[in-house]
């Protein structure tokens, strides 16, 4: 087996010039002064071309399919750290003013950590230097209420930032960040200033305060950074997770429900505060009791395949996941007690692990063509330093590669930590990519000695896709189990069109296409059909369908006005209520054909889309067909709900 310097070294043959610099910075051996001074070049260097290369890309930031692209249509990977601090560092018992009793021993006083120890200057060019792009940056709901100034100690190596409240620390660091070239995605990690993520409190979004307190809090501080184009993103909250007595779920339409609090508060934020933000949703962390024999797992993004999110932007979704490798899919990560016999990931072979990550996340990513399929963005992985075990070793570097493999966007955790106490002892967090001594001296993967060097590095120089990303079909799907999902803004802005009813409107610049017979489920496709202006219609009775042209006899037709082509549809009960339709840029007068699925399936071979209702029995239009009209009936024996399409040929060109 190599070892890893002689991997290192490897790679410093094939690598990119950034990568090439944290290498040979990662490399060298001081040996007096000169070696000294050609290190502290080297790491100079690193740190001037991160800077460059982190600025080109063009704000704002959307999705084509399984790619984030910049504002020019360019890919731009999310190669990320975790800055973390502003969530909070006390572990939740003993004196909160005692650094003995936060994590690691390292006291953030809620601010991101290591502005005592270094100048932000500094610590950004060392971000630079590990090749990242851009920061995630958690923080607490709290943060945003704190009134008392940080003590002057917690920004010792920044006296600018003396006198100033959390908030506008982390303000300042934003700032900063976005200065030197970096997206920062702003990250909902807690509610309470405490160490994440067992029992403490912060187990959901709406753990001690309302889900519309929380998206409130998202849409003041998503209007706050509207101004910074480099504020890209807004990962809704961090691995949602049971407390002592319930679950999180996806989709039961209950007070737990994470599916439905998200989508929530991404279209507030889309719609009250700033369009052009990248909305992150992260899959459920964990469900059930932690013991044998009883129900208990990971869902992380298992959920997404049959309920994904349709938000009012459709190209802002991101999803996102985490991995360390002392949990597994239905491992919590305990020793002691809430331990399992459930594999680690830890103690997977390579295609065990490599089927885990496909199953959990990485299929969102990897199939395209479904209503699912978005970006998935690892927004947290990492081992230690001073981690000496074979299995945890081998574990982190057979996920860097397969992040490296899968040209997957990742965000290390975490990136800045100590390494002594504030006594200047050994202590601090050996996790830490980049570690600070009391005088600001740095240790970590830039430096040599630490193993986790080249599996770091190799990642961080992964190539992965770059330059432009053609548009592409957009799929999402519709559901009206427990409220409205009007994804349609030209919809909302004309209010209730079918008051009391449960109302789905696919997205602007997407038509219907499918429908489920039962469960009032929908699948929408991009079609570019709409015209830019002209009413949307409401149906409610047969007054459109012509004279002779009954295409469902002895079911009551929802059928479009001429010119026009189904976006929604409404529910009460079981019982189709209404149609909606918009008017087409172009004659919408094809010949037209009806799809039954009341009693089977009825979709073209090899249908794209993916699965919107599982179970149900579905109807979808040809790829070259809209949809113009649904069919129901009322009368006994039968069920209410859609039973036909009628779905006609579209316009060429």
């Amino acid at each position: 087996m190599q070892s890893p310097l002689s991997a290192a070294r490897r790679a410093l043959l094939r690598c990119a010039p950034l990568l090439c610099a944290l290498l040979v910075t990662a490399l060298a051996v001081p040996a007096g002064p000169a070696r000294a001074a050609g290190a502290q070049e080297a790491r100079a260097a690193a740190a001037g071309v991160g800077r460059a290369a982190a600025a080109t890309w063009t704000p704002p930031l959307s999705t084509r399919g399984r790619y984030i692209v910049d504002a020019k249509g360019e890919r731009l990977r999310l190669r990320s750290g975790n800055w973390d601090g502003a969530q909070g560092s006390w572990n939740g018992s003993g004196d909160a003013a005692d650094p003995a009793t936060h994590h690691a021993g390292q006291d953030s006083h809620g601010i991101p950590l290591g502005l005592d120890r270094t100048p932000i200057t500094a610590l950004l060019a060392d971000f630079h230097a590990l090749g990242l792009n851009s920061i995630r940056l958690p923080f607490s709901g709290e943060m945003l209420r704190t009134t008392a100034p940080v003590p002057d100690a917690a920004v010792a190596a920044n006296p600018t930032l003396r006198g100033k409240t959390p908030f506008q620390v982390y303000d300042a660091v934003v700032a900063a960040l976005t200065a030197d070239g970096f997206a920062v995605i702003l990250n909902n990690h807690t509610n309470t200033t405490r160490w994440c993520c067992g029992l403490d409190g912060n187990e959901r979004w709406n753990s001690g305060r309302s889900t519309a307190q929380w998206a409130d809090d998202w849409v003041f501080l998503a209007r706050h950074y509207r101004d910074n184009p480099r504020v890209v993103g807004a990962d809704l909250y961090n691995e949602v997770r049971r407390d002592t007595l319930d679950d999180p779920n996806w989709g039961l339409g209950d007070g737990h429900d994470w599916y439905a609090a998200a989508e929530e508060a991404a279209d507030r934020i889309l719609t009250e505060a700033n369009p052009d933000l990248l909305v992150v949703i992260e899959g459920i962390n964990w469900t059930g009791i932690p013991l044998d024999g009883l129900p208990h797992g990971r869902p992380t993004l298992t959920p997404v395949r049959t309920l994904s999110h349709t938000l009012v932007a459709s190209d802002k979704l991101v999803y996102s996941a985490h991995f360390y490798g002392y949990t597994g899919p239905h491992h919590s990560g305990a020793t002691g007690l809430g331990e399992t016999h459930d594999p680690r990931y830890q103690d997977m072979s390579a295609a065990e692990l490599e089927q885990a990550l496909y199953d959990q996340a990485f299929y969102v990513s990897a199939e395209s063509g479904n209503h699912f399929t978005a970006p998935v963005w690892i927004s947290e992985f990492g081992i230690g330093a001073g981690e000496g075990g074979g299995a945890q070793r081998t574990w982190f570097t057979r996920l860097a590669s397969y992040l490296a493999a899968s040209d997957a966007d990742f965000a290390y955790w975490p990136l800045v930590g100590w390494s002594t106490t504030a006594q200047g002892a050994p202590g601090g967090d050996d996790w830490a990519l980049l570690r600070y001594d009391a005088a600001g001296r740095r240790t970590g993967v830039l430096d040599p000695g630490d193993w986790r060097t080249a599996p770091w590095a190799a990642l961080a120089a992964s190539a992965g896709r770059s330059g432009p990303v053609a548009p592409v079909t957009r799929w999402s799907m519709l559901t009206t189990d427990h409220r409205d999902q009007v994804a349609s803004l030209l919809t909302r802005a004309t209010g209730d069109w079918d008051g009391g009813a449960r109302k789905a409107v696919c997205p602007d610049g997407s038509g219907l296409v499918a429908l489920s017979h039962t469960g009032g489920r929908g699948l929408c496709v991009s079609s570019g059909l709409r015209a830019a202006t002209g009413a949307q219609s409401v149906v409610r009775d047969e007054r459109y369908v012509p004279a002779g042209g009954d295409w469902a006899g002895g079911y009551t037709k929802l059928q479009c006005p001429a010119g026009q082509f189904l976006i929604g549809y409404s529910v009460r009960g079981e019982r189709l209520s209404a149609a909606l339709c918009a008017p087409g840029r172009a004659a919408l007068a094809g010949a037209g054909r009806t799809v039954w699925f009341d009693r089977g399936d009825n979709r073209p071979p090899g249908a794209a889309g993916g699965e919107f209702a599982h179970g149900a029995y579905k109807g979808q239009c040809l790829p070259t067909e809209y949809a113009a009209g649904i069919a129901f009936t009322t009368r006994v024996g039968s069920r209410p709900s859609a039973a036909a399409l009628l779905c006609r040929a579209a316009p060429v060109g």
